[in-house]
């Protein structure tokens, strides 16, 4: 999305040699180091390593990819500042060999202005789509990728079969690199994705790191229960961290410094993880070690957009480049796909909602009710035609309609009580069902009240949000928690105005609903 818009709104670890961050160069470690499982082992080693520098282990914001507190619009012109004294990243990279592009970094204001101004990547000259013009193309040494991190691409691979993601260890290693200060190799591109902040294209964190009062913003929506989920899964890597540390030796040897789990506290690595995750870069056609990378010049730098078809590509030289899939003048923001995700992904993963996002979607869970006697009969119908005795439909943005005709035969599963008629009411077609008039209308009954009810989960309603969304003061974070709970409501809606039109269309509307005993469940 352009500025205009924006502004309107489990381990096992070969040990080879591996690259030194600060010189970018092999650095000879044991060829060999046995595989320790012993708890006694880490009790020991944890000890034996507690004589190194603790002073320099200290949890404080300055470990962490992202600084926790707010400052004031005095501390942020300050640290604005400074980041423009020192050497920005472009200048970096193109000291490093970056080829020549047709790029410029530029900023704009936070919507808070106690934070750092947000830096976007724009055209430097005019650009064509379909001339194959190629904005930038950064070479294999400005990319991080757990093959360059673990120096074996076996190693990196084995990596991710265990309990760790990715994300968790290239989080790892730029937290371990920021504790080298300006001495590592990266520290301009650390630098700036401190600047960001872990803030998206709207200057919002992922609600991964909202307090719990700013989370109620996201009241009635699933996703509330998906980031509760998604920081215990972050937690349990946190506690695997130490598990990396003693089997990979060769990695951390450089680092004069404590094991993870000393050296870092888990929100200060929650804080990374989430810096990472929202500038982490999915590479198609690449080897397992490979596929996730950081790239300067990517995100968040760049803008992510669901009706775009421009992707960063691995070339076969192991560049990253992106290829404009759209015409731009210099000075417009360049974005890219970023993938058929749900707005609710796209909050979580990178703190922003597209709302022409054409691949948004809600999940509706149905369960065969368990208490019915014929249970058992009604489950192997429903196996032999392809459906779970719990099955989620998906409803597809667009899509509302045919989400709820899909759903109807499984619901009418669980009105009949014939045997007979099982088999034929799960794989009826249309709108109304051959068996009975007033089970048909039982199911769609049920369905718009499932609907009401979930709408009515909302503490705001539909207008509501407009008339908030309408004002200029407003906070950041629930103004884009306020976007997605938004195009929620528009979904359910649609889905509600479905199900009341098949209700109407139903041949005789006097004819009261059958009573239903054992009805299926709706989640």
């Amino acid at each position: 999305m352009d500025v205009a818009y924006l502004q309107q709104t489990k381990c096992v670890f070969s040990f080879n040699p591996i690259y030194s961050s600060t010189h970018n160069r092999p650095v000879s470690v044991p060829s060999k180091v046995a595989f320790i499982n012993s708890r006694d082992y880490q009790h020991n080693a944890r000890r034996s390593f507690r004589w190194r520098s603790r002073n320099m282990c200290l949890a404080s914001s300055s470990d962490t990819l992202v600084s926790g507190k707010s400052s004031s619009p005095t501390v942020a012109s300050k640290k604005d500042k400074e980041f423009e004294e020192e050497e920005d990243l472009k200048s970096w990279m193109h000291k490093n060999g970056l080829p020549p592009c047709k790029v410029v970094l530029k900023d704009r204001q936070a919507y808070d202005s106690r934070h750092p101004s947000i830096h976007y990547v724009a055209a430097s000259e005019d650009l064509q789509a379909g001339a194959g013009d190629i904005a930038f193309s950064v070479p294999s040494s400005l990319i991080v990728t757990l093959e360059r991190v673990l120096g074996n691409e076996t190693v990196a691979e084995l990596l991710t079969t265990n309990k760790l993601s990715e994300l968790a260890c290239l989080a790892l290693y730029l937290m371990y690199e920021k504790k080298q200060g300006k001495e590592s190799f990266w520290y301009p591109y650390i630098k700036e994705l401190d600047r960001q902040r872990g803030r998206g294209q709207l200057a919002v964190e992922s609600p991964l790191l909202w307090s719990e009062s700013e989370l109620n913003y996201l009241t009635g929506s699933p996703i509330k229960a998906e980031v509760v989920e998604r920081a215990e899964g972050i937690r349990k890597e946190y506690n695997e961290l130490d598990t990396v540390w003693f089997m990979a030796g060769s990695l951390f040897q450089q680092y004069p410094f404590d094991i993870p789990t000393e050296a870092f506290s888990f929100e200060i690595f929650k804080q990374a993880f989430v810096a990472v995750q929202s500038c982490v870069v999915h590479l198609q056609k690449v080897s397992l070690a490979r596929r996730f990378a950081l790239v300067p010049l990517g995100p968040p730098l760049l803008g992510y957009r669901s009706n775009c078809k421009a992707m960063l590509t691995a070339a076969e030289d192991g560049a990253v480049q992106l290829v404009v899939d759209r015409p731009y003048i210099a000075g417009q923001s360049i974005v890219v796909w970023c993938g058929p995700q749900p707005n609710s992904k796209l909050l979580i993963n990178y703190g922003f909602v597209d709302e022409d996002n054409t691949y948004d979607r809600l999940m509706v869970e149905a369960a065969l009710n368990t208490e019915d006697p014929q249970y058992q009969e009604k489950r192997l119908v429903a196996q032999r035609n392809g459906k779970l005795t719990i099955q989620t439909f998906q409803v597809n943005v667009g899509k509302e309609r045919e989400t709820v005709l899909d759903m109807l035969p499984y619901m009418r599963l669980g009105y009949v009580s014939d045997p007979s008629e099982m088999q034929s009411v799960i794989s009826s077609q249309g709108p109304v069902c051959p068996v009975s008039p007033c089970m048909e209308h039982a199911v769609l009954n049920q369905l718009a009240t499932y609907f009401r009810e979930r709408l009515s989960g909302y503490p705001t309603t539909l207008s509501e949000d407009e008339a908030l969304l309408g004002e200029c003061d407003i906070d950041p974070r629930k103004r884009v928690a306020t976007q997605l709970l938004r195009c929620e409501k528009r979904i359910l809606n649609k889905c509600l105005e479905a199900t009341v039109d098949l209700i109407n269309e139903l041949p005789d509307l006097s004819q009261s609903p059958c009573p239903a005993p054992y009805a299926p469940l709706l989640r």
